[in-house]
């Protein structure tokens, strides 16, 4: 009887045993499976881009996660998070020179918009945000300090690539950055989709010019009474020789009145920024047509005084391929017609 016993105890040891790791096997596969969905729905991250500092050298960045609290300052910068339709993650925005594009003005309103056109560095503090984009001219001493200052404190941050970061300003980069910013806040289906309508764009306009005879051209925009111009390592000058033009003062810089009158080109177009000014546009052309000592251009005589948003070709993010339109309609004034 007692070897019985023993017997049906160690038996309802075993069974005990079997049951426990029976048990712990079901855990296990469990927190297996429910460690599998959850690296599925952030296999995304950790995501490493490369941006820069103020020397203008590369810094990588690594997101953990998307960004929840940006702070967005100019115009691609906010155009972009919007149209990537990103507007919930815009914790505050600044710095616009246009109203934002018409097709994203409902997702807009729903953004903090910061009246002080660039905000201080006590003000973006405040707002305790995870990632900071916009320009390099906003990272300077005076105003937000190098990018070492926010990574320092976890706080991520993103330079476009034509506002100064970069030598050469092209439409690759403009490409690169809303790429970049896929990958960022992992939209990069959406992101690819921008990408697509601008190459498609560059396409279709590159097409319509092919057979135009060659025109040259100026870039210029008035600051403080004097003339600007814009070279060919901008991203203007890239964008009329995508769509066939000659760009002249290819070193761009200040040129005088007299300089204008000798280069005489066969078009001119005016940098503009209205900022709710619906008469900017026609005034900065205006300062061409209305001025006496200019009479004899071409351009003037032709009345191929054209002007251009800077949003459009400064930093054009999605506003790119309105930039490339604005360039092969003013350079061959028949493809509109």
């Amino acid at each position: 009887m007692k070897k019985f016993k023993k017997n049906i105890v160690l038996l309802l040891g075993c069974v005990l045993v079997l049951g426990l790791t029976a048990c712990s096997s079901q855990a296990k596969d469990s927190t297996k499976s429910t460690s599998k969905e959850g690296n599925s729905s952030n296999s995304h991250y950790p995501v490493t881009i490369t941006t820069y500092n103020y020397e203008k050298k590369p810094v990588e960045i690594t997101f953990e996660k998307k960004p929840e609290n940006v702070v967005a300052v100019y115009q691609n910068s906010i155009e972009t998070m919007l149209a990537l339709g990103l507007e919930d993650n815009i914790k505050m925005a600044a710095g616009l020179d246009h109203s934002v594009k018409e097709e994203y003005s409902k997702a807009f309103s729903k953004v903090k918009y910061q009246k002080q056109f660039t905000p201080d560095k006590e003000t973006i503090i405040m707002e305790k945000p995870d990632f900071i984009l916009s320009w390099y001219s906003i990272f300077d001493e005076k105003r937000l300090g190098d990018v070492d200052y926010w990574h320092e404190n976890g706080i991520n941050t993103y330079m476009s690539l034509n506002s100064g970061a970069s030598e050469n300003k092209t439409v690759e980069n403009e490409i690169t950055d809303i790429l970049n910013l896929g990958k960022i806040f992992d939209v990069e289906e959406k992101s690819k989709s921008i990408v697509d309508g601008i190459k498609k764009g560059i396409d279709d306009a590159k097409s319509k010019v092919k057979d135009q005879k060659k025109q040259t051209t100026l870039i210029i925009e008035y600051m403080d009474g004097q003339i600007n111009t814009y070279g060919a390592k901008t991203l203007g000058g890239d964008m009329v020789s995508i769509v066939g033009g000659e760009l002249l003062n290819p070193d761009g810089g200040k040129i005088s009145e007299e300089d204008l009158i000798k280069l005489n080109p066969d078009s001119i177009f005016v940098v503009y920024m209205d900022r709710n000014d619906k008469e900017a546009a026609q005034g900065e052309i205006n300062k061409v047509l209305n001025n006496p000592a200019l009479d004899s251009l071409n351009a003037v005589k032709n009345k191929r005084v054209n002007s251009i948003a800077l949003g459009e070709m400064y930093c054009s993010g999605i506003r790119t391929i309105d930039g490339i339109n604005t360039f092969a309609n003013g350079l061959y004034p028949k493809l509109d017609k």
